[in-house]
């Protein structure tokens, strides 16, 4: 068995280590029109590319190098490849399913590039680069349709084929870690659960995994119903490095669950909330300070092991989280499983 070079565990045990931001809220300031999307390469693509930000990685790559860089040197310790659209379902709104590996062996590759740069500039701080794995557009157990209760959109095997070239392309690209996140329906993330698992066994190695959920509303419980303490033990047979909820809610609506997380599990902990709810136009206007005070909440309750930003977080936001991360000891775990 070969193991994903990866200090991560170690720094772990030191330090809260730093999630990167949002990355549509950063590419969102490019202002890339159609042609910008479409580069040289995609000019005469019959299908609208725009609003496509994985397809950046392959027509602007040095925009979304630029947006790595600029987390890195806000204070992050990972950053997310440009991939939480890259499976072959979520591609296939633009018909662009067979540039799946190519897009996310490209986009690890352009975080992996920049990683090694910062970390060989200060190697006593390395840095390193999460596989983005997203929820695709489609849910394996609630029906889209509400007179057909029964049906489903996609199954379970369709979704793991379809994480498992994803996958296989973020290895391959040189990520140090995979993160399947903003999880809403546990069983789409147990599908690529075991895409990874079968990509490890057939490749005989091991790489860290962060699981991250979505806690949708006041409920308390992910989209397919799952409470804290459910979703917990959904994905608890998986070797995970740590464990942790996103997007959805803000800071301070976050902490209640974090909490709740952090005395059911012994594995680390991670959470990147908005910043903020968003307002009557869907935008975030929750200050770096204001999200930094409501961190700081987090950290003196010792809840966390893992601090980053989703949507509307900038750079200025994680360098604010960061700046108050290294104030604090990491959350203590009694025993790992």
């Amino acid at each position: 068995m070969s193991i994903i070079k990866s200090n991560i565990e170690a720094e772990l045990s030191k330090r809260i280590l730093v999630l990167d931001g949002a990355m549509g809220t950063m590419l969102q300031q490019y202002k890339f029109s159609e042609e910008d999307f479409r580069g040289e390469r995609f000019k005469d693509y019959p299908s609208s590319l725009k609003g496509n930000n994985d397809l950046l990685s392959l027509t602007q790559p040095k925009a979304i190098a630029e947006v790595h860089a600029k987390y890195f040197e806000a204070g992050a310790d990972i950053v997310e490849t440009n991939t939480f659209s890259g499976t072959s379902i979520a591609m296939s709104d633009y018909d662009m399913e067979d540039l799946v590996y190519e897009l996310n062996f490209e986009s690890a590759k352009i975080a992996k590039q920049v990683a090694e740069k910062f970390t060989n500039d200060n190697p006593d701080k390395p840095r390193f680069v999460a596989g983005s794995i997203g929820p695709t557009n489609k849910t394996a157990s609630l029906s889209p349709d509400v007179n057909r209760p029964e049906y489903r959109a996609i199954t379970f095997d369709e979704l793991r084929m379809a994480y498992k070239e994803q996958v296989e392309a973020l290895i391959d690209g040189g990520v140090d870690l995979l993160l399947v996140e903003t999880i809403f329906d546990t069983l789409n993330a147990k599908a690529a659960l075991f895409a990874i698992e079968e990509v490890k066994e057939e490749r005989q190695i091991t790489i860290p995994i962060m699981i991250s959920g979505t806690i949708t509303d006041a409920s308390g419980r992910t989209l397919s119903g799952q409470t804290v303490e459910a979703f917990l033990t959904s994905i608890s047979h998986i070797p995970m490095l740590s464990v942790g909820f996103n997007c959805a809610l803000g800071a301070e609506q976050l902490k209640p669950y974090l909490q709740r997380l952090s005395n059911a599990t012994h594995h680390y902990t991670s959470a990147h909330p908005n910043a903020g709810l968003p307002n009557a136009f869907g935008e975030y206007d929750q200050s770096p300070e204001q999200m930094q005070q409501f961190i700081e909440d987090y950290l003196k309750n010792g809840l966390i092991n893992i601090i980053g930003g989703c949507c509307g977080t900038s750079p200025a936001h994680i360098k604010a989280i960061a700046e108050v991360a290294q104030n604090y000891q990491p959350r203590q775990i009694a025993l790992r499983v």
